[in-house]
């Protein structure tokens, strides 16, 4: 028997958002494990206390970022709109279907011009505590790897500019190491010598802090890379970005450094070969901790010969 829905959309009904949310629901599982009201304490600073317009929950902000990042939304323009017609993400917010939701420009302008990067990293640091509380964080071993995220920029346009060379970290010390043993031995101390030459790049018109990522099969494109240490169990435990041609290596003394700042049980630092390099073993080494980095072939000139087509003449 042929049957057709009804179309009953104008009709009002009355209903409880808290039956249309799973009990297995993931948003269910944070809300019980984390309690967001910490955030207040941490923000509270920012705001005045007897004067000017009511704000914004600022837990509702930081609850909408993280429906962005868990669900893969692309914009917060986008969260925006998602979180006016999804149940669960009302019920995880505290809004009720006839309540008006966050404007995206609202969210925008806080985490731009009133949340800082000092708030941001104080609210990360404190959920990783909460984890390792729990006894879920292992921060002995860590595992450091860096990923590309392509830049909302047009490869095609971009202007040529002249950079100065960045100095690399080791480069200082090692200088600074000959000085105090050539002031040992009664020898005058090399200087700094001539300066670097600027080096000529593609820095894109539309998001000038990007940088021409191009690694392997990976399309040539505007990108930053983001250069993450978890522990065995996935938790994120330090993260540095840089634009898209800054190699591994470069940033590793950055993620190193906020990574031991905060876990003095480190013990091993696990990376793939675009970390090996005899900089990072030695520091990692001086520093009482073990590198755990693959074999890497010996690298050279492609029109020189490489070290084992050597053969020995004992003659």
């Amino acid at each position: 028997m042929l049957s057709k829905d009804k179309q009953e959309r104008s009709q009002m009904e009355f209903f409880s958002i808290e039956e249309f949310v799973p009990q297995e629901h993931l948003l269910r599982k944070i809300d019980s494990a984390v309690d967001f009201t910490h955030i207040y304490n941490i923000v509270s600073n920012l705001y005045c206390s007897d004067n000017g317009r009511p704000s914004i929950d600022p837990v509702v902000l930081f609850k909408m970022v993280i429906i962005q990042h868990i669900y893969g939304i692309t914009s917060l323009r986008k969260t925006a709109e998602e979180v006016k017609m999804n149940v669960a993400y009302r019920w995880f917010l505290g809004y009720l279907m006839n309540e008006q939701t966050p404007h995206f420009s609202t969210i925008s302008y806080n985490f731009k011009h009133r949340f800082t990067e000092d708030i941001i990293e104080h609210i990360f640091y404190w959920i990783l505590n909460e984890i390792e509380k729990a006894n879920l964080l292992s921060p002995e071993a860590v595992f450091i790897d860096s990923t590309h995220i392509k830049a909302n920029a047009n490869i095609k346009k971009y202007v040529k500019k002249a950079v100065p060379t960045a100095a690399k970290r080791y480069e200082e010390q090692l200088l600074q190491e000959i000085n105090e043993d050539r002031e040992d031995n009664n020898k005058k101390p090399f200087d700094r010598g001539k300066k670097k030459e600027d080096k000529i790049i593609n820095q894109s018109v539309t998001d000038p802090d990007s940088g021409v990522f191009h690694k392997g099969e990976h399309k040539k494109c505007f990108a930053y890379e983001a250069h993450t240490g978890c522990d065995k169990n996935g938790y994120i435990m330090g993260v540095v970005v840089t634009a898209g041609n800054v190699h591994d290596s470069a940033a590793f003394d950055d993620l190193y450094d906020e990574l031991t700042e905060h876990y003095k049980d480190i013990e091993t630092i696990a990376a793939d070969a675009g970390y090996k390099t005899p900089w990072i073993c030695k520091r990692i080494i001086d520093d009482g901790r073990v590198p755990s980095l693959p074999y890497k072939r010996p690298m050279g000139h492609k029109e020189l010969m490489k070290p084992n087509e050597y053969v020995y003449d004992e003659y």
